[in-house]
């Protein structure tokens, strides 16, 4: 058979998950019923998916903490061929999972998550019975580019049974973890979060028989530039928009690095000389205390356009519209105005500033689009760009959902998932 593929159905929603699982079956090897859809509807979805594909191993993710001969028990009877335990479960529990596998013909996959030093419990799960051990990167460690290819080959060298890979592999990733010494894969995203979920399977699959992939991780400002102000709000937790400001003149979406200048009502000085500090791509961020006396006008656009940096935003007066829309300058104020002030000088740049009610430090990300502005601190720059594409890749496929005819009420279930009132 070569390396197995197994599909994660990470839903909430049944109907959804036998629908990608269809969509998918000629690439699966396994099926996965996920945590999330175990947590939501129980073992009816176990039920499901061994009725729906007689001919595929159905494993059960249920991640065993606890009463390991209840639980792995329930899996068995509902149709599962594998269930899977925690590293971190007791010896008890694990030898419970397996006993009681062996009683219903199933099987026991020991899942590391969250587990250090994983190639000593290694071969302690070996010995405990288990019949696969899979070393999973949480999504958590995975936003942070974090992935578990060192541990896989560590975990192949130490046990004797098959060894899964599983947390945020794709087509590209794949060869690096059969290399590794994975003879299961394990993917969700990848395949469930495709338009296509089919062609994705495939791919996939594809990627297992091959024996090197050029894997480069994207920059932070190139996953930006895939996502929205929304995207990124959502992976803030609904935080990070400067509120207040504007469009002078915009067109069209821009990302880039904050210099930051922090300047008294009407002091021009120091936001002139940003310019001279900032580079290509830099977004010029502007704390005027929301004054009303313009610190920017044509003469300043005309110079930072020519240096190349891609927008300016005050939180103050800007003056000289007309000019900065002949120019095509991308500019955002609170205040149009045609007052200018004087340079005095007594500003600061590159320090912390406060802009559309957010703190902006040097170095932050700035997103902008027809939506607003957010700030993205630099030291989580990297976890929220890829929780943002994570959430972008997923409303992509409830798109391709509604286009297929169904309402959004109905994808996510909502009236299923509503509050309920026990007065």
């Amino acid at each position: 058979m070569g390396v197995i593929l197994q599909i994660a159905l990470d839903f909430k929603e049944l109907e959804r998950a036998v629908s990608i699982a269809e969509a998918s079956k000629d690439g699966a090897d396994w099926i996965e019923a996920g945590t999330p859809l175990i947590k939501s509807v129980g073992m009816d979805c176990v039920r499901e998916l061994r009725k729906k594909f007689p001919d595929k191993k159905i494993v059960a993710d249920l991640k065993i903490a606890d009463v390991g001969d209840v639980e792995t028990e329930m899996a068995a009877k509902s149709g599962a061929d594998i269930v899977t335990v925690l590293a971190t479960s007791s010896d008890c529990t694990i030898r419970n999972c397996v006993k009681t596998a062996k009683n219903y013909g199933c099987e026991v996959m020991a899942d590391t998550i969250g587990f250090k030093g994983i190639e000593k419990r290694s071969k302690e799960l070996e010995k405990l019975g288990v019949d696969y051990i899979a070393v999973h990167t949480p999504i958590d460690d995975q936003m942070l580019n974090k992935d578990s290819f060192d541990g896989i080959m560590k975990v192949a060298k130490s046990v004797h049974i098959p060894v899964a890979a599983c947390g945020g592999l794709s087509e590209a990733t794949i060869p690096k973890a059969v290399k590794s010494g994975a003879s299961i894969v394990i993917v969700g995203n990848a395949i469930t979060k495709s338009k296509n979920p089919g062609k994705a399977a495939a791919a996939v699959k594809a990627a297992t028989k091959k024996t090197s992939s050029d894997v480069k991780q994207k920059s932070v400002l190139e996953i930006l530039k895939q996502v929205s102000t929304s995207n990124v709000s959502d992976a803030m937790h609904r935080s990070g928009e400067m509120m207040g400001l504007k469009p002078v003149y915009f067109e069209k979406k821009i990302v880039g690095k904050a210099v930051t200048v922090k300047c008294y009502p009407g002091d021009w000085s120091k936001t002139v000389q940003a310019i001279d500090s900032a580079e290509k791509g830099d977004i010029i961020v502007i704390d005027e205390h929301g004054s009303h006396i313009a610190v920017w006008g044509g003469l300043a656009s005309r110079s930072a356009k020519n240096k190349g940096i891609a927008a300016v935003v005050i939180d103050g007066g800007i003056r000289d519209v007309d000019e900065i829309n002949k120019l095509q300058f991308p500019s955002f104020a609170r205040h149009v105005t045609p007052t200018a002030g004087e340079p005095k000088g007594m500003g600061e740049i590159n320090v912390s500033v406060r802009c559309g009610n957010i703190f902006v430090s040097p170095g932050d990300y700035i997103v902008i689009d027809e939506s607003g502005i957010v700030v993205i601190p630099k030291n989580r720059a990297l976890e929220i760009a890829n929780r943002a594409l994570y959430i972008k890749e997923k409303e992509d496929r409830i798109t391709k959902e509604i286009d297929d005819g169904k309402t959004l009420g109905k994808v996510l279930n909502l009236k299923g998932w509503d509050k309920l009132s026990y007065s």
